[in-house]
């Protein structure tokens, strides 16, 4: 038999899979790490400590499917992004990254969004907002505030760039990555030098992967020291992937226009295929050849969903678990009788783009229980999805919507998904989708398959599907109506920066 290894770096761990080529999971690993918020709206983890969960998860991935290293033909990664490192000469980290949902570039976004480069097509068709997570505004906050780092640091690039330093020894980046998050547009001339130049930041090129490799390409081989770390065999060839979300696309068969990938997680993504490039306010890119040569990829997404249940469930709701919740809070009609949550607790990424956004929990009475308050809070993430599915208008109509990551384990929560939208989700027999869109890349960069296409036509299979309720969607309306009215509400009670 032969396999592929198809490694997942989430927000809270890096997973590891063991694929065979009909996109089986054999085996999987799981290596943690720590999250530190040193203040509101900062978000860091240490770089080692992803390295470190490698080779746990590998290792233990390995040992559950009875795997012998010379039975694994490629190996493929999945990040968080933008979650940006800067390195020294010999690639060791000179301080945490700034995590994907680090906002504390705020300033430096909204001068991004007002240097009027064209490279801001991007971003709401050149309107805006920039958000602050992403590449740029995050590499002029380490310049600015941290100068004399910034001075000693040789590579400035993303949690995707490092690991694969680590496994390969070749600083390259990701045209997934970079087409979405860092400004590099294929169509439009490649990097955004003047942009940079605009905003001082001209030596940032310099610091950047001078190559750029497509997800399925191969990168190079496993390094002696990277295969010691992880058992598995020295030359492996390690394959491109990119961001998990995009990634979590392939994993799905999201392939074709109208097509929609939800991502669910510590984050939502909203990821469609297009059938044309659109750059218009309230939506992200599109991204022409971010996941498919050819292809523009419209994009939106919550910055805290999963995260805001975690939240909830560690501060509030400890002595109870999940089912418990899950079954209690669906007894509740639609509305969490008169409970209303805005789950923007870490800033709103779309359709507002808002780093200074914050959640709130409306409606209080001594009525409520812990369940009220959690069926509040999963309504609020799915209102916020079904925002960002109308922000996208007639540029882009889902014609159909398939679900991975952490909701799809929650009959509760896929039900008032599919009711707060009204239209039905697929789910497929792999709900770990940005893993298995690792190891599809890794099947096609070891010579498996010809295509993506070809290879997510072997290995990625529909399971079910949930029907929307539409007489819950009718009696959503109105609520749904109160949620979109209170973030203009809310932005008069923030609490001074």
């Amino acid at each position: 038999m032969t396999y592929v290894i198809g490694i997942d770096g989430g927000t809270e761990s890096l997973r590891a899979h063991v694929f065979d080529l009909s996109g089986r999971s054999r085996g999987v690993g799981k290596g943690a790490y720590a999250t530190a918020f040193p203040q509101p709206g900062q978000a860091e983890q240490n770089p080692d400590d992803w390295w470190h969960a490698a080779g746990v998860a590998v290792r233990e991935a390995m040992a559950a499917a009875g795997v012998t290293p010379d039975q694994v033909t490629g190996l493929a990664c999945d990040t968080t992004s933008c979650t940006v490192v800067a390195l020294d000469a010999e690639g060791r980290p000179l301080r945490p990254c700034l995590l994907w949902m680090d906002v504390r570039a705020h300033h430096e976004a909204a001068e991004v969004a007002a240097c009027g480069d064209p490279a801001l097509r991007l971003n709401g068709g050149g309107a805006g907002p920039v958000s602050p997570e992403w590449m740029i505004p995050k590499a002029l906050w380490i310049k600015r505030h941290q100068p004399d780092l910034w001075a000693r640091a040789a590579m400035v690039g993303e949690y995707q760039d490092f690991l694969t330093l680590r496994l390969t020894g070749r600083w390259v980046a990701s045209l997934n990555n970079v087409t979405m998050r860092w400004h590099y547009q294929t169509d439009h001339g490649g990097w955004p030098l003047s942009m940079l130049e605009r905003l001082g930041l001209s030596d940032l090129k310099d610091r950047w992967p001078a190559e750029i490799v497509a997800p399925g390409q191969v990168i190079g081989p496993l390094t002696e020291a990277a295969a010691r770390h992880l058992g598995l065999r020295v030359g492996l060839p390690v394959v491109q992937g990119g961001a998990d979300a995009f990634i979590g696309m392939i994993g799905l068969g999201v392939t074709r226009p109208g097509d929609l990938a939800l991502i669910t997680g510590s984050s939502h993504l909203q990821l469609g295929v297009a059938e044309r490039p659109v750059h218009a306010p309230g939506i992200w890119g599109t991204y022409m050849d971010c996941v498919y040569p050819g292809l523009p990829i419209i994009e939106g997404g919550q910055t805290s969903t999963g995260s805001v249940i975690a939240w909830f469930k560690r501060n509030f709701a400890e002595h109870l678990d999940f089912d418990t919740l899950n079954t209690q809070a669906a007894a509740l009609p639609p509305g969490a009788e008169g409970l209303l949550a805005v789950d923007h607790f870490q800033g709103n990424r779309t359709p507002h783009t808002d780093a200074l956004a914050r959640g709130a929990i409306t409606g209080l009475s001594l009525k409520h229980t812990p369940a009220h308050v959690y069926r509040a809070l999963v309504e609020s993430v799915c209102f916020g999805t079904r925002a960002i599915v109308e922000a996208f208008g007639s540029a882009f109509t889902a014609r159909r919507i398939v679900v991975a990551g952490g909701a799809t384990r929650s009959p509760f929560w896929l039900q008032v998904h599919a009711d707060t939208l009204g239209l039905a989700l697929e789910l497929t027999e792999e709900p770990e989708a940005p893993a298995l869109g690792s190891a599809i890349l890794a099947a096609v960069g070891a010579g498996h398959f010809p295509t993506i296409d070809a290879a997510c036509a072997a290995m990625v299979r529909t399971a079910r599907r949930v029907e929307p309720d539409m007489d819950a969607h009718a009696a959503y309306g109105p609520i749904y109506d109160r949620y979109r009215a209170a973030y203009a509400a809310l932005k008069p009670l923030r609490a001074p920066e």
